[in-house]
């Protein structure tokens, strides 16, 4: 049996570290020493982050006691409705009107703290008017002293019980129950680093919900410190003489209680600021303090009221709260990583992306990345080291054409482009992809075109039209190309304009005339084992492959018909498989001469040349 986790505490010696999180709508914000990450899912169920630099935090106030922890308090209250504002973006989608914009984002957060003076001030204000006076009237039977004790201790069991029924509250509603699950996502991916483990989804799961340096325990702090803050600076305004009696006196008995009620809660307004301080102080040293029986007083209510707060998180959620936390510490430790907008990314991710998309489908490339990314950015590869990151347009580029490269499509297909010689080719379904064994035999044919002072040329079997605008561009003749794909024509006219005339024609059937020399790269895989090859052949038109029984159909056509096609001295080009020199040199021999086999760069045997007899 699977070993529960505690949500107490974590497996492992902890060693705490700088970084702090957030939980937000769909996703998680992680802050270190020198820059920040949000990671949020969107509606796909795709991660994007958001990252920045953190502005520095030199100025003297930053490291006095208290006056920090005051400063810390109202910018992680600035930042955290910043934070929650651009994870709204993602949660909203394309969906315009669901964003809230700046002013809808002063209006939450002024609502906001609006209801929070209501719930913690005003509340247990009116609550202790009413009982504390009203009811049981300890205003005029306790002293002024005691009195100002009573109410400190009444107000504060209020606040605690509005906090907790606040929370109760909070954790039973769908969506907010979704971001504490972002929650305890957070605080899981923080103790996992904390506790020396690999940050592995699995690792991660292993760990506590719970965690010393939560907001929710600085929300406890922050009430607990209040009663006593308030209790002393209640005992200081009667000692002063503004008590509930002396006021009373002055303008009147039923106005006057009022009139006190009414200045506590200013003076408690008044007070924020310094309980906050002391809170984060408070927080501060106890979370560096040991999980012993003697800290864990401090800690313990602390990490009760997070049960209400964080919720065991799903998978992705977890994947999501590590993605931040991860960038964080990328970003901490190298500050040349250029910040990103959502939906953006630098050039490090997309590499890693990349990378790791292709390894988990086995392609082993190691150049098709780069390839890749150049055909995003539009880019030469010499120029990628200059490129600094993708825009959101590029991102979504990157991320399509990588999940069709993964289905197995070949990458030529993908970026709808191709190289042939340093030929930029267009190339769709409908054509055999050039290759560079190809390269072989087209360059046999410009060397013979030249050497011989050929004239006229045929490309037979055409496909993209590469071996056509290679004899084009590097010869005089004038080039003709055939195919019997209308549609691998229509890309071969995109690639060759008006420079090569086009025909469509079943091999030699509706061809006229004669040629100085004929090229070609007929289909010639067997047709039993064209389902054996890879995923990214057998996606090429089948027509472009399927060499009949024995690979060798294409050629006994040709062997019989070219010489009839070729004028006097003319000579034949074809490309062959590695192991068909020998067969196709002997369809050849009746009407050929001076046959020759080629090999390509790595070795293999891959053109036959030959001359009319």
């Amino acid at each position: 049996m699977a070993k529960k986790t505690s949500e107490w505490k974590s497996p492992g010696k902890c060693t705490p570290c700088s970084i702090g999180g957030q939980a937000l709508l769909e996703g998680v914000m992680m802050r270190g020493a020198v820059s920040t990450a949000v990671c949020c899912r969107d509606e796909k169920g795709e991660l994007t982050l958001y990252t920045e630099r953190n502005p520095a935090r030199k100025k003297w106030y930053y490291k006095v006691p208290i006056v920090r922890g005051v400063c810390s308090f109202f910018l992680s209250l600035a930042s955290g409705v910043k934070y929650i504002g651009k994870s709204a973006e993602v949660f909203a989608g394309d969906d315009e009107d669901a964003k809230l914009g700046k002013g809808g984002m002063f209006l939450a957060v002024a609502l906001a703290l609006v209801f929070a003076v209501a719930l913690f001030i005003v509340i247990p204000g009116v609550l202790n008017w009413l009982f504390i006076d009203l009811i049981f009237g300890l205003d005029k039977v306790l002293s002024a002293s005691m009195y100002s004790l009573v109410m400190s201790l009444f107000k504060g069991v209020i606040k605690v019980l509005v906090l907790i029924f606040y929370l109760f509250l909070t954790s039973r509603l769908k969506s907010i129950r979704r971001t504490y699950m972002y929650h305890g996502a957070e605080h899981r991916t923080i103790n996992c680093y904390e506790h020396g483990m690999p940050l592995t989804v699995e690792n991660v799961q292993k760990c506590s919900t719970r965690h010393a340096r939560c907001g929710t325990t600085f929300l406890f702090y922050t009430v607990f410190l209040s009663v006593i803050v308030m209790a002393l600076v209640t005992w200081l305004l009667t000692l002063a003489g503004l008590s509930t009696e002396n006021i009373q006196l002055a303008v009147g008995e039923s106005f006057g209680r009022i009139l006190y009620n009414l200045m506590i809660m200013g003076v408690g307004l008044c007070c924020i600021p310094l309980i906050a301080g002391l809170s984060y102080e408070l927080l501060k040293f106890v979370a560096k303090m040991p999980d012993n029986a003697f800290f864990m007083i401090f800690k313990a209510p602390g990490f009760a009221l997070q049960a209400l707060t964080t919720k065991k998180p799903d998978d992705d959620m977890a994947e999501a709260a590590i993605t931040a936390f991860e960038k964080v510490r990328e970003m901490d430790a190298d500050p040349t990583i250029p910040t990103v907008d959502f939906y953006e990314m630098t050039m490090r991710d997309a590499r890693k992306y990349t990378a790791e998309k292709y390894a988990a489908v086995g392609i082993d490339d190691v150049s098709e990345p780069d390839w890749m990314l150049c055909s995003v950015l539009g880019v030469g590869r010499n120029e990628l080291a200059h490129c600094v990151k993708l825009t959101r347009a590029q991102s979504e580029l990157l991320k399509k054409r990588v999940a069709e490269r993964a289905e197995g499509k070949p990458l030529d297909y993908v970026t709808g482009e191709s190289d042939f010689y340093g030929i930029k080719l267009k190339v769709n379904e409908n054509v055999h992809l050039p290759r560079m064994e190809t390269e072989t035999v087209a360059l046999e044919a410009v060397r013979l075109i030249k050497e011989n002072g050929y004239k006229t040329a045929l490309d037979l079997m055409t496909g993209s039209g590469c071996i056509a605008a290679l004899l084009s561009r590097e010869t005089a003749a004038t080039v003709t190309a055939s195919d019997i794909s209308a549609e691998a024509l229509e890309t071969a006219k995109e690639n060759l304009g008006e420079k090569v005339t086009l025909i469509r024609s079943d091999v030699f059937s509706d061809i006229d005339g004669k040629f100085d020399i004929i090229v070609s790269n007929p289909p010639y895989i067997k047709s039993a084992d064209i389902d054996g090859l890879q995923k990214e052949v057998r996606c090429q038109p089948r027509l472009s492959l399927d060499g009949g029984e024995d690979g060798l159909d294409f050629y006994r056509i040709i062997a019989d018909r070219a010489a009839d096609r070729l004028n006097e001295g003319g000579a034949l080009v074809l490309e062959i498989g590695h192991d068909q020199a020998a067969e196709v040199t002997a369809l050849l021999e009746k009407d050929f001469k001076e046959i020759k086999c080629l090999k390509d760069l790595s070795g293999s045997d891959r053109a036959i040349t030959a001359i009319k007899r």
